[in-house]
């Protein structure tokens, strides 16, 4: 029953986030739905993602390929199930996580589970963590070796300069979508990303950086603005991020609470 709760909980706390998005975004005189919010479910068990799903969102997020993997198979049976039928969570009783979700990667990206997650997720929707040439070829050589249609993917840009974050240099962000948009046909160069500051809040200056990188690939890659994408923007800042032009925020602990990682012996 505790599953059941933590899932009507966080079905309440996204209408929450969901509603200041478009609140942030009509203060930056922007329509509401111009803003994408990426559930992120990082350690979050299958029901209280359902739980999510069955208030109405589509698109979450995870960091890490086996989690993601083992989050996105479609098996098992609905949940929760008719009252009269056990809620106890059994390998025969798995919860059902349609083939509707939009799956978002957003953690670090090694070549050697590029793979893994492509093979292992039909219904990854994008990659938002692309930040160096090396990962953008093999992810366009194993969408073509798989068949897949064309993969959405992002630049990670690393505004803060911090060396603990993953992401190219602001300098080398417009030469990286410009390979990704003309060397990889089976990438969808969709726009950029960045993470915050160490205490996983960003600054302005890292959302000015951001949005001048985008004027740069813009302008080198003959692009609308419009047409490339910023995420950024996470629990702690959301509603800065979308004023200052975010169009994709990535929320976890302010809708699912706090990370649940296992307890070491």
């Amino acid at each position: 029953m505790a599953s059941v709760a933590a899932a009507e909980g966080a079905a309440a706390a996204l209408r929450s986030v969901l509603s200041r998005a478009q609140q942030a975004a009509a203060r930056a005189g922007r329509a509401p739905g111009s803003v994408r919010v990426v559930a992120v479910s990082k350690t979050k068990p299958v029901p209280v993602i359902r739980g999510v799903y069955d208030a109405g969102h589509r698109c979450f997020g995870e960091n890490y390929v086996q989690e993601l993997i083992d989050k996105a198979p479609q098996v098992g049976l609905d949940w929760p199930p008719p009252l009269g039928r056990s809620r106890v969570m059994t390998t025969e009783n798995l919860p059902l996580l349609p083939e509707d979700i939009e799956w978002h990667f957003i953690g670090n990206l090694q070549s050697n589970k590029a793979k893994a997650l492509l093979a292992g997720v039909p219904n990854l929707d994008m990659v938002e963590s692309v930040d160096d040439e090396k990962i953008a070829n093999r992810l366009d050589r194993l969408v073509a070796d798989l068949g897949r249609k064309p993969l959405k993917v992002l630049v990670q840009v690393n505004t803060s300069g911090e060396e603990s974050k993953f992401g190219v240099d602001p300098s080398g962000c417009v030469e990286l979508a410009k390979h990704v948009k003309l060397n990889c046909p089976n990438l969808v160069f969709s726009g950029l990303m960045t993470i915050g500051m160490l205490d996983y809040s960003s600054t302005p200056e890292n959302f000015k950086t951001l949005s001048n990188c985008r004027k740069e690939v813009c302008k080198e890659l003959s692009i609308p603005e419009e047409q490339c994408e910023l995420s950024m923007g996470m629990s702690a800042d959301f509603e800065q991020a979308i004023e200052m032009g975010s169009t994709n925020v990535r929320v976890g602990s302010t809708i699912f609470g706090a990370r649940e990682y296992p307890k070491k012996n």
